[in-house]
Parts: C-alpha cells; sequence; structure tokens
C-alpha cells in the first residue's frame, strides 16, 4: 500500500539505547531501562507501575489480582478488543457484556446497574480512541455495590479525565505500547496499581510468582516460589525502545494532535451535510489523538468508502466486530441485544493515523472522501 494505515515511529534514541542495553550486559525483564521506564510512569502517575511484555499480560495481572474465580461475572464492554475479556475468561469468569454509548463506543455507565448482579465483580471499562469513559459514574456504581474497576487504557496514554490522568482512577489500568499505538515498544504494556493493597502481590505475579523482587530490594535472605504468576516482565531491549520514546512524549502528541486537527477540519463540512458522524468528545475528557475515525450512515457506505480508497493505495480499515457476536462467545452471552456496538461494528472506518503522515498526503485523503461523497460540485 502507499498509504500504510499505520507506520511505527522512530523519533529519538531508540537504536543508541538498545545498544545501551547490549553494552550494560542485561537484557533480560526489570534491568536498566525497565527501570526508568516505570520511574517515568510513577512520577508520571504517583502510583505504583509494572512494564509488561504487553497490555494482554497487565490485563491477565490484572484478573489474578482481583482472585477471579470460576463463575464470578465481570462487565465488559462488547465493542472492544478480545484481550480485554479474554484475561477474565482465562480465570473462569462469566463476561457481561454492556453496549456501547449512542454517540460513542465508549460503554453505556448508564447501562451498568442493571448488569449487576450478586456474582458481579469488577467493571472493566475501555477507553475507546483515548476518550475517557464516565468514570464519576463509574467509580460510583463500583462503591456502591463494593466492585473493582479496572481500566483498559491500551489507547489512552497522554488522555485526561476531568484533570486526572486516564489509567489513574479505577483501581487498576493496563496501557499498551504495541506498534499502533502513540507511544510504542513494537510490543509492551504497562500494569498501574493504583489501590496499594495490590503492589506487592503484583511484583510477586509479575516475577513469575516469586519474591525475587522483594529479594533484590533486600527484604528478603531468599526468594522463592510463594504464588501463582507468569513471567509478565518484557525484556530491557523492549523497555530501551520504549524510554526513548516517553522522552518525545510531548513532541510525539503534539504532530498526533495536528494531524488529528486537519483530519477533523477538513471533514467537517462533510458531517453537517449528514454523510458521516466525527469523533465525539465529552466536556470531561481530553482527546489526545490516538486515531481518527467517522462513523458511516451504513455498512454498505462504509465498506464502498473503504473502497474507494483502497483504489488509491490508501488503507483505511474497521475496527472491532462485537464480542456477543463472536464464534467463540456469543452461545455463551445472554442474549439481551447491543445495538449500539452493532452499530459500530457495522459502520466505524478508521483513516490513516502515524507520526510521518504529511499534511500534503491528508488533504490527498480528504479530498478523496469529499469526492466519494459529492462527485460533482454541488
Amino acid at each position: 500500500m502507499k498509504i500504510p494505515f499505520n507506520k511505527p515511529a522512530f523519533v529519538g534514541n531508540e537504536l543508541e539505547y538498545i545498544q545501551e542495553a547490549i553494552r550494560i550486559g542485561q537484557i533480560s525483564g526489570n534491568g536498566f531501562f525497565t527501570k526508568k521506564c516505570q520511574q517515568f510512569f510513577e512520577e508520571k502517575f504517583s502510583r505504583k507501575c509494572l512494564l509488561t511484555t504487553s497490555c494482554t499480560d497487565a490485563l491477565e495481572m490484572c484478573a489474578i489480582l482481583l482472585d477471579i474465580q470460576p463463575g464470578d461475572e465481570v462487565i465488559i464492554p462488547s465493542y472492544t478488543f478480545v484481550s480485554t475479556a479474554n484475561a477474565f475468561v482465562l480465570r473462569g469468569a462469566r463476561i457481561i457484556f454492556a453496549d456501547s454509548q449512542a454517540n460513542h463506543p465508549n460503554l453505556d455507565a448508564e447501562s451498568i446497574e442493571c448488569l449487576i448482579t450478586a456474582r458481579t465483580r469488577a467493571i472493566v471499562v475501555v477507553h475507546y480512541a483515548g476518550i475517557a469513559c464516565d468514570m464519576d459514574k463509574i467509580m460510583s456504581l463500583a462503591q456502591r455495590y463494593n466492585l473493582f474497576v479496572v481500566e483498559d487504557a491500551a489507547q489512552a496514554i497522554d488522555s485526561y479525565y476531568k484533570g486526572k490522568h486516564l489509567g489513574t482512577i479505577g483501581h487498576l489500568a493496563a496501557f499498551s505500547f504495541h506498534e499502533t499505538k502513540n507511544i510504542i515498544s513494537g510490543e509492551g504494556g504497562l500494569l498501574v496499581i493504583n489501590d496499594e493493597r495490590f503492589q506487592k502481590r503484583a511484583e510477586i505475579i509479575w516475577e513469575k510468582g516469586t519474591n525475587r523482587t522483594a529479594f533484590f530490594k533486600g527484604e528478603v535472605n531468599k526468594y522463592g516460589w510463594v504464588d501463582i504468576g507468569s513471567s509478565f516482565l518484557p525484556s530491557d531491549l523492549i523497555a530501551a525502545f520504549l524510554y526513548a520514546q516517553l522522552e518525545k512524549l510531548e513532541v510525539i502528541q503534539s504532530k498526533r494532535k495536528s494531524i488529528w486537527n486537519i483530519y477533523n477540519e477538513g471533514l467537517i463540512p462533510l458531517q453537517r451535510k449528514g454523510y458521516f458522524e466525527l469523533p465525539f468528545i465529552p466536556d470531561f475528557a481530553t482527546n489526545n489523538a490516538h486515531m481518527f475515525f467517522l462513523v458511516c450512515r451504513d455498512g454498505e457506505t462504509r465498506d464502498k468508502l473503504i473502497a474507494h480508497l483502497k483504489k488509491s493505495d490508501i488503507l483505511s480499515v474497521f475496527h472491532y466486530q462485537s464480542l456477543h457476536q463472536s464464534p467463540y462467545y456469543s452461545n455463551l452471552h445472554d442474549g439481551r441485544p447491543l445495538p449500539w456496538s452493532d452499530y459500530f461494528s457495522s459502520r466505524l472506518l478508521r483513516l490513516p493515523f502515524y507520526y510521518e503522515l504529511s499534511m500534503e498526503t491528508q488533504k490527498w485523503i480528504i479530498d478523496l472522501i469529499h469526492a466519494f461523497f459529492i462527485p460533482e460540485k454541488e
């Protein structure tokens, strides 16, 4: 494809830091750059943070930390990536899917309370496109029913809810540094621990179920197997790449917000004519420019627009397919229709979005979209 949907950004000292990690001689987990990355986030969030191999790993750690047991119920949006649900399914949970809002793919906070039962243990929120869910309503519900809240903040780096960093509001949170995200390391993730009671156990789970971290801190004279866990910590080579990106966070974000604004300004005239809807950002949320999407009037129009752009070697893509309709879980779903999740599954289209995307290319894409909806000047 001439214009890909995504292109990994190299913006600073990625190669130099990888070479430095090799020179230091410790490229396994929890090395020099792992500690640098964790320190960066702990200073930013004022929370305990653990680097992981992926956001999926961070979510799986959340499920273990919450001691999810077979038969427990976990409320999760249907419009999300499979990892959000899979982390809890692996512990034996029954997933109770929540619908999206009518004006945004985020889960509808108003729909949650009727889904809570005596078996509900947790609510997992996904900040789609880095736009915050209504966390006051969700945290209020969690407090009322004694539930845990996990923030799937995979797309939400450098985004806020009423001035609070996303990922610092629920009891636990997971971020992603996959190559499609704003800040990347190829693969990579982060667990943020907002509830102090989970800190010590998180370090044990992170280190394969051993108290190895406590040993290196001098808190015990030897370490051994004390709990369940897995190898969730990444190589220091991944952390080295990530730290170079974190040093350029403001530069990356400034460029991405500029890209987002160019798309938005260029496509607003078509939204006003009713051809599609552009991203809605509530007053309580900020926009971290993770992606730019539009929601077409129907699936046929969406598919034809994808084909139209592809003719010019521009790759635009749809996104999640409702998990409650998935081959794996449809027979386990309770049968409730979730019309807004299905609405976004069939109509949402994401445009090319990456750090090196030029203004000229964006204007070309915008012009092609205009030409699709308005073939001749009105």
